[in-house]
Order: structure tokens, then sequence, then C-alpha cells
């Protein structure tokens, strides 16, 4: 399959250990900022003419910090450039402050089927760590909305191991979860990065690192939690109901092309990946200069290639083909009980999806 990507840098406040491409103050850009989507869409529409894209993810920053009406002209524009599939996923990621029921029934409306909400916790205390300025009423509330506008493939974002969070607290956010019974649940581990202010934060010693120990508890809890609740565990930081996993994610981990739209957006096919500009200001000057606004590429070799592979299809349940692994290597972990195999493909347990990362760099 072909996925879309579209990048929207806005958002309410930057947190301090984002380091997404992602801008507060900016807001008075929004609706040129559409319009140069929508330009940059017809730059690359015959490019991509013999595509078909079965998938459609606004991302960010925050999509629905943009105004209806904006994302409205954008779906339907994005459709008049690319040929979509009839029954394409079609996602955007939301703030819970960003959306009302009239909001998220115009969305609807317009052919947005699935939503996405960045939920992080339903601590108050958890949340004020990472900076979020929602709180968890507003988190039942936009899902409430959700439901009531028609939405039945909700996901919701968590993000575990934020100074202050115990695991009770943490068993506290996954039963708030349950409870409200999303089709999809992504958890993230938080990891500091060197370039946000919690990363200089951590650096300087004024707040402590995530702690790895706890974080791998609080993963196993998701596990137990989540998997008893009917949610299929098939990929390291996501959990489906059955027929609910993101499309547009599989097609990523699957290594399929898919072309990324807006500033410092990714795009792959074949074996070249390319990524636009960062700077939203530098974006919209590049594309009303009639540019593609692309800020740099890469052609991966072979083996660049299958380290990709071997990367990406070990964080799912899919696994990867035996063949591409050396059997020697593989059985240790075959033995600890964090590498299986399944016929004619290794997959790593849900014991092991913890340590993937680390799993893939033995492996290869």
């Amino acid at each position: 399959m072909t996925g879309l990507y579209v990048h929207v840098p806005f958002c309410l406040t930057r947190c301090g250990y984002c380091d997404f491409n992602a801008y507060a103050g900016l807001d008075h850009l929004r609706g040129r900022y559409v319009d140069a989507l929508l330009a940059e869409a017809a730059l690359w529409s015959e490019a991509w003419d013999g595509d078909s894209f079965a998938s459609v993810f606004l991302g960010g920053g925050t999509p629905t910090q943009l105004d209806t009406p904006d994302l409205v002209r954008l779906l339907a524009g994005l459709r008049e450039s690319f040929r979509i599939e009839p029954d394409a996923e079609v996602t955007t990621e939301a703030n819970p402050d960003t959306v009302d029921a009239a909001k998220l029934g115009a969305l609807r409306a317009a052919g947005f089927e699935r939503i996405s909400f960045g939920a992080q916790s339903f601590d108050r205390t958890v949340l004020a760590s990472l900076e979020r300025v929602h709180d968890p009423d507003s988190v039942r509330a936009a899902f409430a909305a959700a439901r009531t506008a028609g939405y039945h493939d909700v996901n919701l974002d968590l993000i575990y191991g934020a100074e202050g969070e115990t695991l009770a607290s943490w068993e506290g956010t996954l039963a708030a979860t349950v409870a409200l019974g999303p089709e999809h649940v992504s958890a993230y581990a938080l990891t500091v990065e060197s370039s946000t202010p919690l990363g200089r934060q951590v650096a300087a010693g004024e707040r402590p690192a995530p702690d790895g120990d706890r974080q791998a508890e609080m993963f196993d809890r998701a596990c137990a939690v989540l998997g008893a609740a009917g949610y299929e565990h098939y990929e390291v930081s996501n959990w489906a109901k059955p027929g609910h996993e993101c499309r547009h994610n599989l097609n990523y981990w699957r290594r399929g092309d898919y072309l990324g739209l807006g500033a410092g957006a990714h795009a792959h096919r074949g074996e070249r990946r390319w990524w636009n500009v960062r700077p939203p200001e530098q974006y919209l000057e590049t594309v009303a200069r009639g540019e593609r606004p692309i800020g740099g590429f890469e052609d991966l070799t072979g083996e660049d290639a299958r380290l990709e592979e071997v990367l990406l299809r070990l964080r799912t349940t899919e696994g990867l083909e035996a063949s591409a692994v050396d059997a020697d290597r593989a059985q240790p972990f075959l033995d600890e009980g964090l590498l299986e195999r399944r016929q004619d493909r290794y997959v790593v347990t849900e014991r092991g999806m913890f340590l993937a990362n680390e799993l893939v760099l033995a492996l290869t």
C-alpha cells in the first residue's frame, strides 16, 4: 500500500519533552500553511499519479489547531491531487482541548473516520510533569464527543515513565483508558532527547532521567491490562482491538512507500528517503516559489535496507523471515524466550518487545 502523511506543526504549547517539528505561537500562519500544503500536493501530483493511497494521516503538532473549514478543504484538496482509495483510512491527531462536538462532527462528515487523541495520562500530576495543558476530564469529554459524532475508530496516545509517576498511577491511567474503550491504544516510554528543554534539564541535573526498570514494569502492566481487555499487542508500542490496527503505521513498519507533505515531513519510495525543510516559514517561502520543499535525501544501499527491514519487522507481531537472520545469533534469544520461531519467521515475544532495539542490534 501507499500512505500519505501531512504534517501540521502548530500547537497550543510546546511540551518540554517533545522533539517533533512543532511550534507554539505561529497561529497567524495557519491559513497560509494550508494553502502551501495544497500547493505542495499539486507539485507532487503527477509524480505519484500511478499510486493509490490507502491511508491519509494528519500528524503534528496538533492538526486540530487548524480551523475546521481549513481541515475540510485540506482533505478535499488532497483528494483532488491524489488517487485516495474510497475506503482509505483517514486519521487526524487531536489535542483534547482543540475539539468539540461541532468540530468533530464536521470532520467526520468530511471524511476523517479515525481520530487519535493525545491523552498521555489520566493523572493530573503526571500531565503537569509533561507540561500538558489539558486535564483528564478534557480527554473524557473529547472522547464522548467523538462517539457522538460517529467515530468508531479512536486511538488514545499514552506516555509512561514521567517524573513523579508511580506504578499505581500508571495502572490508574490504564484502567481509565480501558473504561473508555477506544479501539486502539498507543503507549510510549518517555524518552529524553538532548535537543529538548527536558533533555537540557536532565543533563544539568535539574530533573531525573526516566527510570528504565520502572518503565519496564509499566510496560509489563500495559501488556497485562490491555491484553486482558481484549487488545492485541501488534507492535512494541501499539495495541488494538481486532481489525483496528493502524494501517498507516503498519505501512511504515512494512517499509512501504509513503509521501510526506508539510514542514519537516518525511517520505519514502523504493530505496530513496527524503525530507522537507523544517522551519515553517522556510517551507512556506519554498512552496510559494513553486519548488518542492525538499531539505535532503538518502538512497539506501542493499545492506542499509536489510538492516532497516530487520529493525522495523521485529517491532511487530508479523515478524521477520528466518532467512534474514543468522540462526546462531537468534538461538540465545529463543532460549531466553525473547524470540520465537513461527514456521519460517522469527517473532519477538511480548517479553522481548521492550528490548526490541537491543535485539535488533544483537541479531544484525
